[in-house]
């Protein structure tokens, strides 16, 4: 098919993101196991950032190639406003690509419209209560279900029901509303969002479901931590928090864009068993040696520095031009 310089370029870019963001999930699919691993041995907000770090790596990559090398050896050496014969192979891997980044918007979409849908209703059907000590207001939805979320994504608000207020004691809901301001100051619903942007290897194929509920379960140990605050007695107020929530029955569905102090009841046991353990942060801090991260934050600045002036040397623009020639045909 012979297709005009824009739409080239166009097509070029989607098939390279596509083949490289598959080939690079797929690896992250095959160190998923060796991945776990050593996320156990961090602590939970460690694991939790770097399992994040990894579920988006295919997409960094596969942008970083695009815009930082596609785009530029295109414009830098092929003939303007020429028209030339694309392949079967490259269409074909151009739809998939635009595919990938349709259902990636599409998924951010109707989480954010989910999202502000569901904090607008309720809104309407609750009211606003502030707590001594606390600096954001609650809105107290009117009904009995197991209710206690942070939604939202540029200012999220706490929701909690009547019914979790009224079985909760003073010092439990404190350990439960800080358990939801940790997922604020870690800004755990931006997060979501950019799992939502991060796509599969293959468009409709769940590959990386294990990577994210991982970060999910570390993310919600991370929160209990934080709330704990190495405290033996308000773990042990969250925990009791935890099961008198989990009796009042099952969580209502909440958007994605949203974290639910019990998490879809998942993990549910675990957690209560860490926060029984006396000071589970402390532990958790001691189970492994301090990190250097200061120096291993500058070698990474350093590597990414060189490793980009040596990628956009014309010699490196000329090879991904000819790579890009090669798809072409």
């Amino acid at each position: 098919m012979i297709l005009p310089y824009f739409l080239r370029l166009l097509c070029l870019c989607f098939a390279s993101f596509f083949v490289l963001n598959a080939s690079a999930g797929l690896l992250v699919c095959i160190a998923s196991k060796s991945a776990f691993r050593f996320a156990d041995s961090r602590t939970p907000s460690a694991a939790a950032g770097f399992l994040l770090v990894l579920r988006v790596l295919p997409l960094i990559i596969a942008s970083f190639f695009v815009l930082g090398l596609c785009v530029p050896s295109y414009f830098s050496f092929e003939p303007a406003l020429t028209a030339e014969h694309v392949s079967i192979l490259c269409l074909v891997l151009g739809l998939l690509g635009a595919l990938t980044w349709f259902l990636s918007i599409a998924r951010i979409a109707h989480s954010l419209f989910a999202s502000v849908r569901h904090n607008r209703l309720c809104q309407l059907a609750s009211q606003e209560m502030r707590l001594s000590g606390r600096s954001s207001a609650l809105l107290v939805v009117e009904n009995e279900t197991p209710l206690l979320a942070l939604s939202g994504l540029l200012r999220p608000r706490l929701l909690v029901s009547r019914g979790v207020l009224r079985v909760l004691s003073a010092e439990e809901l404190d350990a439960a509303l800080s358990h939801e301001d940790a997922h604020r100051s870690s800004r755990d619903n931006a997060k979501r969002l950019l799992l939502l942007l991060a796509p599969d290897i293959f468009p409709f194929v769940r590959t990386h479901h294990a990577l994210e509920r991982g970060w999910s379960k570390f993310a919600e140990w991370a929160a209990d931590d934080q709330a704990a605050a190495g405290d033996s007695r308000r773990a042990l107020s969250l925990a009791a928090a935890l099961v008198r929530v989990a009796r009042l029955g099952s969580s209502p569905r909440l958007p994605y864009l949203s974290t639910s102090l019990l998490a879809g009841d998942r993990d549910l046991s675990a957690r209560v068993d860490r926060l029984l353990q006396a000071s589970p942060a402390a532990q958790a801090t001691h189970a492994r040696p301090p990190h250097p991260r200061p120096l291993f934050r500058a070698a990474g600045f350093l590597f990414v520095g060189g490793l980009t002036l040596l990628l956009f040397t014309p010699p490196a623009l000329s090879f991904v031009h000819e790579l890009l020639e090669h798809l072409l045909r």
